[in-house]
């Protein structure tokens, strides 16, 4: 799911259920649900038929997404079910409750399951706990929209999470990698995994979490408690201070995905294959040979 990491406390009275869910479509509709919408249609992530599960964290963005997708059943022409799916990967009683106690308020229909990943992450990868369990994660969610009959999966990553994966993987990976809008899952050929929410910011969630009197809740973990990636930590911090000279640079980045140009490169990866610069020189080369002929 996406990261849930940051707890958002909120010193504001709860909205009427009503006010927020019109927030959406009125207040924020610049912001947060056309680019929903946006993100939808231009990778068509959602077909007439589909059933997706929607994968709620507790966090601030899952709820969100959770509530944008019952807006736009309201709306949408198109034919499809959601289903509402939560794991309990051994959250602490309080991060349960929670995260019960605002889909009960915002109206989410929550299926919950149950794990003991935390449990399992602590025994066999406790220096490096983050990645272990959301892969973990990630796969219990496949297999549970499978058994509910979801052909889909839902995960609320937003624009910042696009760019800081993107930063992170060129810094410290070496590869230029970033979060696609749809991929097939690899283990679970039936499942799908979307993510509509690529074209929001971060600062439009808050701002509407804030403004909803929301408490959204942190990631839960029992291993690392509230501590984040200190890699996408470093990585936030220094887009933050990039937009201080460069107001776009998130921008940007963001485009730096759509728009990679294959003739200035000097190699890429084509699932495990790696395509050496020679190999692309001499394809080019044949090919303008060719058209010439």
């Amino acid at each position: 799911m996406s990261n849930a990491c940051e707890t958002i406390l909120v010193e504001t009275p709860q909205l009427p259920l009503n006010e927020i869910e019109q927030s959406l479509t009125q207040t924020y509709r610049k912001d947060i649900f056309r680019p929903f919408v946006q993100a939808i249609n231009e990778f068509e992530l959602i077909e007439p038929g589909d059933k997706i599960a929607i994968g709620i964290s507790g966090g601030k963005d899952s709820l969100l997404m959770a509530k944008l997708f019952q807006e736009l059943k309201k709306h949408n022409k198109i034919p499809f079910e959601v289903v509402f799916l939560s794991m309990d990967p051994g959250f602490r009683v309080v991060n349960k409750e929670l995260l019960t106690k605002n889909c009960e308020y915002l109206n989410i229909p929550l299926i919950m399951k149950n794990s003991d990943i935390f449990h399992v992450v602590q025994k066999i990868a406790s220096e490096n706990p983050c990645y272990m369990c959301a892969r973990m994660r990630r796969g219990f969610l496949y297999n549970a929209a499978k058994e509910l009959g979801c052909n889909k999966l839902a995960l609320g990553h937003h624009f910042d999470d696009v760019i800081e994966t993107t930063m992170m993987n060129m810094f410290y990976n070496g590869t230029f990698m970033t979060m696609v809008p749809k991929i097939k899952a690899e283990n679970f050929e039936e499942i799908e995994l979307i993510r509509p929410m690529m074209f929001i910011k971060e600062k439009d969630i808050i701002r509407w979490i804030k403004r909803s009197g929301i408490h959204a809740m942190n990631c839960g973990c029992t291993v690392v408690a509230e501590k984040t990636s200190s890699k996408r930590r470093e990585i936030k911090q220094m887009i933050a201070d990039l937009k201080k000279i460069h107001p776009d640079i998130d921008a940007h980045i963001f485009n730096a995905g759509q728009n990679v140009n294959l003739e200035a490169i000097i190699g890429y990866r084509k699932g495990s294959e790696k395509i050496h610069f020679n190999q692309m020189y001499q394809e080019r080369h044949r090919k303008l040979t060719d058209y010439k002929e």
